[in-house]
């Protein structure tokens, strides 16, 4: 075995170390442990990737050397590489990004945990991507729940508090259903790793026995990662949530913890379940109506509300109904224009949130339509980076939002019973979309009246003030690149999916 086959579970250590050195140490040096933790962990990543696309295989690592049942294994392929390289960018970004509100927002005593829970939710997310052993996938969904309510609460003021319990109810329930999922399929299957419970699944459907049961354990674990992922109708914690949240929390949770959940979905229906099996089990057609509904629910009530905040935030209900809508077709490049989505959807929803940042600091701090007019104007950088961002939302051509609906109409054309739902869907949730995240472009550009200029603009040392239009400029570039430069990326998602079969 070489070096390199061994990075994934060094960087998921690394991770999990850094969070226990951070405990010792100052705010300042924590935060420089943590960002070297997450640079060291994406470059990991990216070797990961060259690897597999070099050799066009995947591979397993046994922990310890022990097979199967006893040993505990990490899997890496093509696409388990490019998520987790996709993920650190995002994570080195929004980390960065929201520096300077990091320590103004968090108290000073406190700034060593912020970094310790951003250490907890990098190792939760590698190892929620890598991991080939379904109760390993259990303790990291729990130890991701608590990290996020670590940073929706670090901020310690009343909202944040409500915010953190919605959250933890909302998750443990979706936790212990997905446990409750597990614990039936080892007691069907008597495997917790992939690959042999798959062979078992396999051996159980040829036989025709454990139908009900297996179809119950299918929906079970459905259910509990459609509740933590934030799927409408369980969509209820995410507003505020995002929307109260430090900056650099917001981003991440919007923006990669809810990705964590689905990709590890998509992982037990192809190397646990088998894809023919769940298509055959009809939850598919489950996830694509709920799917649909969240698109079009989602961005109602994000067109609703008078917060930018929970306006973005709500515009996140109908970005995860995108994504399980293309589970939902139940074809290859249905799950193949998830996937790009669930890209899309990380790097810019971190990008509307960062660059609002810059919005707020010059509109007093107010988050209304009527204090943000003029905006783009008084931070030129942050209204350029919020614009890219919401006309990628809406599917402006060359940016990523374009490419994922593109693929997904694309997908519609092979499911032809929900190929017309698909399409009038599409269209009116784009439409939607143009609605309220163009109104918000417009507002920026609009000339500030009276009632808009309230509050003093925030003054930022020169350090944060850099830190986050360095973010925003990189969070810029990373869209374009998904956009312009789309088949390399979609071509990997398709061969990372073959491996998984």
């Amino acid at each position: 075995m070489t070096l390199v086959q061994n990075l994934p579970f060094f960087s998921i250590v690394i991770a999990m170390f850094s969070g226990i050195i951070s405990s010792v140490l100052t705010g300042k040096q924590a935060r420089n442990v943590s960002i070297g933790a997450i640079v060291v962990t994406t470059f990991m990543s990216a070797a990961v990737l060259a690897f597999c696309l070099k050799t066009g295989e995947s591979y397993t690592y046994m922990m310890g050397h022990f097979p199967a049942p006893w040993g505990n294994e990490i899997r890496a392929g093509v696409l388990e590489g490019l998520t987790a390289l996709l993920f650190g960018v995002v994570m080195l970004l929004s980390v960065v990004g929201g520096m300077g509100h990091t320590f103004e927002d968090v108290e000073g005593s406190k700034l060593n945990l912020f970094f310790i829970v951003i250490d907890l939710m990098l190792s939760s997310l590698l190892a929620l991507i890598y991991t080939n052993d379904l109760f390993t996938a259990y303790v990291f969904v729990e130890i991701n729940t608590i990290a996020g309510c670590g940073l929706i609460m670090i901020r310690q003021v009343g909202r944040s508090f409500t915010s953190a319990i919605r959250y933890l109810m909302m998750s443990q329930l979706g936790s212990g259903l997905f446990l409750i999922g597990l614990t039936l399929l080892y007691d069907v299957t008597g495997h917790l790793l992939m690959s042999p419970a798959k062979e078992a699944v396999a051996a159980i459907e040829a036989s025709g026995s454990y139908e009900i049961p297996m179809l119950v354990i299918l929906a079970v674990i459905s259910v509990g990662l459609a509740i933590k992922s934030g799927l409408y109708p369980f969509h209820s914690w995410i507003p505020d949530t995002y929307g109260y949240a430090t900056p650099t929390a917001s981003a991440i949770l919007s923006g990669l913890v809810s990705k964590g959940y689905i990709f590890l979905l998509i992982k037990i229906f192809y190397r646990v379940i088998g894809r023919e099996n769940v298509i055959n089990s009809r939850i598919v057609n489950v996830l694509f109506l709920f799917g649909l509904v969240g698109m079009i629910m989602g961005s109602v009530r994000a067109m609703l509300e008078k917060d930018t905040r929970r306006m973005i935030a709500y515009s996140s209900v109908a970005q995860i109904g995108y994504i399980y809508l293309g589970l939902g077709l139940g074809t290859q490049d249905g799950v193949i224009a998830a996937i790009f989505h669930m890209f899309t959807h990380s790097a810019t929803k971190a990008l509307l949130f960062i660059s609002a940042v810059g919005l707020y600091e010059v509109s007093g701090d107010k988050k209304d339509y009527l204090s943000l007019r003029g905006a783009g104007y008084r931070n030129p950088l942050a209204g350029i980076g919020f614009t890219v961002g919401a006309l990628s939302m809406v599917g402006f051509p060359m940016l990523s939002g374009f490419i994922s609906k593109l693929l997904f109409a694309s997908s519609a054309l092979e499911s032809p019973h929900k190929m017309l739902p698909t399409l009038i869907g599409l269209a009116v949730s784009t439409v939607l979309n143009a609605v309220y995240f163009l109104r918000l472009v417009t507002t920026l550009y609009s000339p500030a009246t009276a009632g808009a200029l309230v509050g003093e603009v925030r003054k930022r040392t020169r350090a944060a003030h850099w830190m986050l239009g360095g973010a925003t400029c990189c969070f810029i570039l990373l869209n374009l690149i998904l956009g312009s430069f789309s088949q390399p990326v979609v071509r990997a998602i398709a061969e990372g999916l073959a491996m998984f079969e």
